[in-house]
């Protein structure tokens, strides 16, 4: 099964985060941990955590626009890490920093 980890240090900061700039729901298992997924059935899904063992993700979302995100990420406490690179002819990639101070990458494709 695809999955995702993403370790946080306050879970509802990284929560709220997520939903902004992502638009993922949010539903705790406890106090520490809680599963997030994207709208509408697109992509895996995943959790948020408290950091511990694991401190880093290693994830990619696809989006529709990467410079929409990018915006929305700086606007909800992230930062854009790097240019926006291409890939292809029509798909690009970036790295952000998130609220928690992970970094995960975006990739959109206009084909």
């Amino acid at each position: 099964m695809e999955h995702f980890e993403i370790p946080t240090d306050d879970i509802k900061r990284a929560q709220a985060f997520y939903k902004e700039v992502l638009g993922f729901d949010y539903e705790p298992w406890g106090d520490d941990m809680g599963v997030i997924r994207q709208p509408e059935g697109k992509g895996i899904n995943g959790d948020l955590h408290e950091r511990g063992a694991t401190p880093h993700p290693t994830v990619v979302f696809t989006v529709d626009n990467i410079e929409e995100t990018v915006a929305a990420a700086v606007a909800n406490g992230g930062s854009q890490l790097g240019e926006i690179q291409a890939l292809t002819e029509t798909s690009r990639w970036v790295y952000i920093k998130d609220s928690e101070g992970n970094i995960v990458g975006l990739y959109d494709d206009t084909e």
